[in-house]
């Protein structure tokens, strides 16, 4: 897992930085063994999965050798093209001995190692104004002669029949270019790599040389890609690219949008765990490549294309054609290759919403897609046999049962392994249900699809007394207002926590009778004016009494969804859904209403009987958004406001917990 989106923070966790510390320099490109098997090895499979052979087990023999293939595009504008740094290890019997075997890639821009220092934006200003100066972070240490790129993915799977590849992405390690965080020469480079083992492209011993390296006498030419978070979109990036020969992609925690990942909904917002960071704190973060270079790329990338008038603009937090290009969904119609995304439903650092809206734009597009998804936060691979399964069947033709009918993998919480019954006479007993946020041991759970059959959506109302816990209720309230004070002093976890507040709206169910499960994307509408020019709106969902116990990436064992939306940009809110419009953001009237639609995170979640299911409403989230002044007053029209639920069983379900 890498440490942020980074996009582990795109900050690599402690786990990667010990994987990193270990990597030393590579030798030259090993000699191929003096006298290699004149009968190979075969892959063996049992169950459908790739066992282990042991004419490949012993890590000695191995082939390790590295090389730099060359792209179509000058990210450095040298007036070359650029090369990416790859490696390759392989069985011994793909030289000279007559085997093939097909290919696993993991690509990183981590690889090389990152900046230690640490220097976010300021999240403590007015929303609209231009932020403080931010102070840039150290460049992270160039290492040129570290020639061995990582043994990732390696141990677990060359003695299984595959070749591992790795590569550095542009303006990392020993890649040329720079890092342009999400445009096109991060997007492609995954290609060219992946036509070289077709022998479409070429590959040289030397960065600079002329002479070529070959796969085609080793390479099957199918490729399955895998990785976690940063190194999880970039698998997802190359299936966009329609590449042939790459076969199957596994995103785990994939960023699929970068104003997905800093900002939502026309707002400036940080990903849970690195307030302030934006794009170019993640591009000082990764770019590892030639300090010579790196120089040159600062100018062209981050003082110009990221903090230009067309750029990230921390000001505004509007979408434009700058957040466009950074966009993976787009790209979908592209696909070729079957994808298995998976994803936390507790990671609020790459949320949700990034997978569900590749699998829902494949699903749509009936492409080979599936989804697994677990009650943790970020990372989290789907298990280990499900992952042989599909490399199995997509890159040696095994006929195991892959894909089948079912497309969604879900790991249910703790209340879903109880008899809703049981759950119930519990609660009536006064002793303590399951925990709902417990991980379960058991195997994921196989659906048709997310949300799983039977859901309907259920649309509640608020009712009045909302700086308490009001009721929600089926019908909407005749007329009223409530209005809250922002104070960002105060945390999302205490104002759902405290049974009356100034600073939030809560309105929530009955005590419920039985279990209620929720599945799919939560959506409100809400009618608000505000008495300054703007202001952040934050909305969750959340389970009363509330638990702030930590779950999952910067998240809580009391949270079910989070959504987070500026007024300013109410024109374009409307129907939820991906936000990529353009009209710009239009400052606020006292005591003017707006209308807004937009998505909570996607979740699927089970509420047990004792509990209520609440929806609060606030200006700033501390853990998320700029930090403005306290005293913005907001104001709910509660007539004209409602809460869309995504609920197995509709209202007849929450009918059955006790709602009226």
């Amino acid at each position: 897992m890498s440490r942020r989106f980074a996009l582990a923070s795109l900050r690599a966790p402690a786990a990667m930085a010990a994987v990193f510390a270990a990597r030393t320099a590579l030798a030259q490109p090993a000699a191929a063994p003096s006298a290699a098997p004149a009968t190979p090895a075969a892959p063996m499979f049992v169950n459908g999965m790739a066992q282990v052979v042991p004419a490949w087990r012993d890590s000695t023999s191995w082939i390790r050798h590295d090389l730099w293939v060359e792209t179509d595009f000058d990210s450095d504008r040298d007036g070359r093209k650029d090369r990416v740094h790859v490696d390759v290890t392989r069985p011994a019997q793909t030289e000279g001995g007559g085997l093939k075997v097909p290919v696993l890639y993991g690509a990183s821009p981590y690889f090389a190692g990152t900046s230690r220092d640490d220097s976010n934006w300021n999240v403590q200003q007015e929303l609209g104004d231009q932020p403080p100066t931010r102070r840039a972070l150290a460049a992270p240490l160039h290492q040129p002669n570290r020639r061995r790129i990582s043994n990732a993915l390696v141990n677990e799977w060359v003695p299984r029949g595959f070749a591992v590849v790795h590569s550095e992405a542009p303006g990392t390690g020993l890649s040329q270019g720079c890092a342009t965080v999400g445009d096109y020469p991060e997007r492609a480079p995954m290609k060219f790599v992946i036509d070289w083992l077709n022998g479409r492209a070429k590959g040289y011993t030397t960065p600079t040389g002329r002479e070529e390296v070959r796969a085609t006498g080793w390479s099957t030419g199918k490729v399955g890609m895998i990785g976690t978070s940063y190194e999880g979109t970039l698998p997802l990036a190359a299936a966009t690219t329609g590449v042939k020969g790459l076969e199957v992609v596994v995103p785990v925690s994939p960023n699929t949008s970068y104003y997905l990942y800093y900002r939502s909904n026309g707002l400036v917002r940080s990903p849970g765990g690195y307030l302030g960071e934006d794009v170019d704190v993640l591009y000082d973060f990764v770019a590892s490549g030639d300090p010579a270079t790196r120089a040159k790329c600062d100018v062209i990338w981050k003082s110009n294309v990221f903090a230009g008038p067309k750029g990230q603009d921390r000001a505004t937090g509007d979408f434009n054609d700058f957040w466009k290009k950074r966009d993976l969904l787009p790209y979908v119609k592209n696909i070729k290759a079957a994808v298995l995304l998976a994803h936390g439903l507790n990671d609020y650092n790459v949320t949700p919403a990034h997978s569900v809206r590749i699998y829902d734009e494949m699903k749509a597009r009936g492409l080979p897609v599936g989804l697994y998804l677990h009650q943790g936060g970020h990372g989290g691979n789907p298990p280990a046999d499900m992952l042989n399964r599909w490399f199995s069947h997509y890159l040696y033709g095994v006929n195991n049962g892959v894909p089948g009918d079912q497309s969604a993998y879900i790991v249910q919480d703790a209340a879903a392994q109880a008899p809703m019954a049981a759950v119930a006479a519990a609660a009536s007993a006064g002793t303590p249900a399951p925990n709902p946020r417990l991980r379960a041991t058991a195997a994921p759970t196989p659906f048709a699809a997310f949300p799983v059959p039977g859901t309907v959506p259920v649309t509640l109302h608020p009712t009045a007394g909302g700086r308490g816990i009001a009721s929600l209720a089926f019908a909407p309230a005749a007329a009223g207002t409530e209005s809250l004070v922002d104070d960002v002093a105060f945390s999302g976890s205490a104002l759902a926590s405290a049974p009356t507040s100034a600073n939030r709206l809560l309105y929530a169910t009955p005590v419920l009778t039985d279990t209620v499960h929720i599945s799919g994307t939560p959506r409100v509408t809400l009618r608000m004016a505000a008495n300054v020019k703007a202001a952040n709106l934050s909305v969750w969902l959340v389970m009363l009494p509330y638990d702030s116990a930590r779950a999952g990436s910067q998240s809580y064992k009391g949270n079910v969804s989070h959504g987070w939306a500026d007024l300013q940009n109410a024109k374009a809110l409307k129907k939820g859904g991906d936000y990529a419009s353009k009209n710009r953001g239009k400052p606020l009237k006292a005591g003017e209403y707006r209308d807004v639609t937009f998505d909570l995170e996607p979740t699927d979640e089970f509420i047990p009987a004792g509990k209520q299911l609440g929806v609060m409403i606030m200006s700033s989230d501390r853990e998320f958004t700029l930090w403005p002044k306290a005293g913005a007053e907001l104001t709910l029209d509660l007539a004209k406001s409602s809460f869309r639920i995504p609920i197995v069983g509709g209202a007849n379900a929450l009918q059955k917990a006790g709602m009226r």
